[in-house]
Formats: structure tokens, C-alpha cells, sequence
């Protein structure tokens, strides 16, 4: 096996030395999606933990009345654009929100590991480049304040085409013997929304004078259940996940909503289960649309020599992997073809209480994603 390259191996430790302390820092706040002093207060630390030569710009979040997104530019001297991608908010609420706390090996806390682990070794990424300007003409630092609840299209894809990679931190995975992964591949991930019109009447005296939106509601579920096709050539799943309806119990409920969660490895795969959904049931009527919807990501024929110079310069294989939940790189991959992500730390539980990192995955995550960095900027 050979050795790490030296650059990359002290810049890890680096990083790695300054990791917990800065999750902690980060995980402190308690950031859910839409709150604007939450995201302000950790954009606010993410401020001071940058290189000093970092100009710190705002854009627009995709998302009204989020905070704005904080960009930090790096200028170098070389060649080569890199994009670096995280996010600050989560999906813990205030009320349930947990501070950082050590464990053994286990880092828990709100946000760990999705995704303020990954911002922290972006941000080292960051600091490490910065004191080799030689090494790119521009590195950009994209973090921003809605990825876990985002309804609207992403407005920033291209604010960044043409760069020649993104590199994006949510949480990093190993194969089954252990070796470190990427991810390449990711399914498109859609929100199915059905909403039901019906007619009130007692539900006792006259309930054959209503029309029933819950038993309608039923129905769309059941037809979307029927479309779940994991095993097929889309390997579609279709998952009805939150059913609302009626105002009283004795009251032939007038008006309802079905939301389903569909994934499958092209959007187009969900053009069929809108199809599918029946515009009447009995005599409630169906509306069916997507709420959102996120495109897959396809990254590998142009990702496979990046990580084949990543793995020369570690010593060791860094593979290409497939994660079936949505994220941000998606999006970039339509205008960044070199588009990589899972190149934060390895942990677990992410939106549970009990969310980690693995303290001990930091330091090789850092190397990776140092590895992976100077092979996309052809260094």
C-alpha cells in the first residue's frame, strides 16, 4: 500500500485536530429549516472559521423568507473552479433540538451528521486551499439554509456552471470490506400531493347525502402503493406517507390530503403514478400534483478518473457508491458533470434524536475528501 501524499496527510490531521470542537460550535445552534436567526447565528460562526483571504458573499435562498445562502470565494493562482457544498439547517425542531455530546467514539447531537459534520471538513477543505493558492484559480463554498424542506426550484445551479467540480459533504459511507465510498449515483426523489373534494352531511342521519374525500383519499393510496416497483426498470418506490381528512367525528368528511413519497432513478418514472391517480371516487374528486420534485444524479463515467487520482494519491481505493435519498448535488450535477458527493464523516440516526458522526471516521474522511479535491483540480 503506498503512503498518503504528505500534503494531504497533514492538512487530514489538521482538520481532523480542529473538527469536534467546531461540530460543536456548529451543532450548538439549533438551525431547523425557515428559521432565520438560527441560520444566521451558524453562518455567523461558519464567518469566523474561514480563511481570512475568503470573500463572504449572500445569495437568495431558493426558499422565501429563509435566510439568505452565504458563498465563500477563494482566488488562487492556478487552474480549475471547485465548488464545495453543504447545508446549515435541519429537521429537528427547537423544542427537541440536542447539543453535541461525546460518546465513546459517537459525536450525537442535532445535525451531526446531516449535515454540519460535512460543513465542518468542507470548511477545513477550504482552509487547506487556501494556503496552497497555487493549486486552483477559484474554490467556492456554497452553504445553504433549506435543503431539508425545500418545496421550490433550487436557484443556484447556475450561479455555478462551468465549474469544474462539486464536491458536496453529506455524510460519507464505507463498502462492505470497509473501504471509503462516494456517491455518484442518486434517485430522483418527488412529493406527490392528492387532495380530495368531496361533501359534508351527518355522519349519522344522512351520511348517504356526503361524498366522502377520506374514502377517496384511501383509494389514490392504494393506487399508489399498487405503483411501487423497487425491482423494476426504474426501480420505482411509491410510498403514501401522510393522510389528513375530516373536522369532526360525526361529520362525512368534505375535503382530505394524501402525501406520498416516490423515489426512482429518472423523475420520468413519476409521470406514471400522477397518471394512475383516478379523477373521481365515487363522487369526491381527485387533484393530483407534485409538490416537489428533485432530479436523479448520474455522476460515474465522469466522476471514474477524479476518484482513480484520489485513490493513487491515498493508497487506497475510493469507490464510487449509490444513496437512494435526495441532495443538493443533484441539482448541480445538471451543470457540473463532475459532480461528487457523501464526502463528510461516517455516523448514523440522521433526523432521529440519537443523530452521530464517528469521531474516528473525521481524519480518513478529511483525507478523502482532500484527495478527491486536488484530483478534480488536476493537481
Amino acid at each position: 500500500m503506498r503512503p498518503v501524499d504528505p500534503w494531504i496527510a497533514a492538512a487530514a490531521q489538521e482538520i481532523a485536530g480542529r473538527a469536534e470542537r467546531e461540530l460543536e460550535a456548529l451543532v450548538g445552534v439549533s438551525s431547523p429549516s425557515g428559521d432565520v436567526a438560527g441560520a444566521e447565528e451558524v453562518l455567523a460562526i461558519v464567518a469566523a472559521l474561514l480563511p481570512a483571504t475568503a470573500a463572504v458573499r449572500r445569495l437568495p435562498c431558493s426558499s422565501p423568507g429563509h435566510a439568505p445562502d452565504m458563498v465563500a470565494d477563494l482566488d488562487g493562482t492556478g487552474t480549475g473552479r471547485l465548488l464545495l457544498l453543504g447545508h446549515v439547517d435541519t429537521v429537528v425542531a427547537h423544542d427537541a433540538h440536542r447539543p453535541m455530546e461525546r460518546s465513546g467514539e459517537r459525536l450525537t447531537g442535532s445535525g451531526t451528521v446531516d449535515m454540519k459534520g460535512g460543513d465542518v471538513l468542507a470548511l477545513g477543505v477550504l482552509r487547506a486551499l487556501a494556503a496552497a493558492p497555487q493549486r486552483f484559480a477559484r474554490v467556492s463554498l456554497l452553504l445553504v439554509c433549506d435543503e431539508e424542506w425545500r418545496t421550490a426550484p433550487f436557484a443556484h445551479t447556475e450561479t455555478f456552471a462551468g465549474y469544474d467540480c462539486c464536491l458536496c459533504f453529506e455524510a460519507g459511507q464505507t463498502d462492505e470490506q470497509g473501504n471509503d465510498e462516494v456517491v455518484v449515483r442518486r434517485k430522483a426523489a418527488g412529493t406527490m400531493v392528492v387532495e380530495g373534494h368531496g361533501r359534508s352531511a351527518h355522519s349519522g342521519s344522512q351520511p348517504d347525502r356526503g361524498a366522502n374525500a377520506l374514502l377517496a383519499l384511501a383509494e389514490a393510496a392504494r393506487v399508489v402503493a399498487a405503483q411501487h416497483d423497487p425491482a423494476g426498470p426504474e426501480h420505482l418506490t411509491a410510498v403514501p406517507t401522510v393522510l389528513t381528512s375530516g373536522d369532526a367525528f360525526n361529520v362525512v368528511p368534505a375535503a382530505g390530503r394524501l402525501t406520498s413519497d416516490l423515489r426512482a432513478d429518472s423523475e420520468r418514472a413519476f409521470d406514471a403514478v400522477l397518471a394512475a391517480i383516478p379523477g373521481r371516487v365515487g363522487e369526491a374528486r381527485l387533484e393530483a400534483s407534485m409538490l416537489r420534485v428533485w432530479p436523479g444524479m448520474d455522476a460515474r463515467e465522469a466522476a471514474a478518473p477524479v476518484l482513480a487520482a484520489a485513490a493513487r494519491a491515498l493508497g487506497r481505493p475510493v469507490l464510487a457508491g449509490a444513496r437512494g435519498g435526495a441532495s443538493d448535488a443533484s441539482h448541480l450535477a445538471r451543470a457540473i458533470p463532475v459532480t461528487i458527493d457523501g464526502l463528510g464523516p461516517r455516523g448514523g440516526d440522521a433526523h432521529h434524536p440519537d443523530e452521530y458522526v464517528l469521531a474516528g471516521s473525521l481524519r480518513p474522511r478529511a483525507e478523502v475528501a482532500l484527495a478527491t479535491a486536488l484530483a478534480a483540480l488536476g493537481r
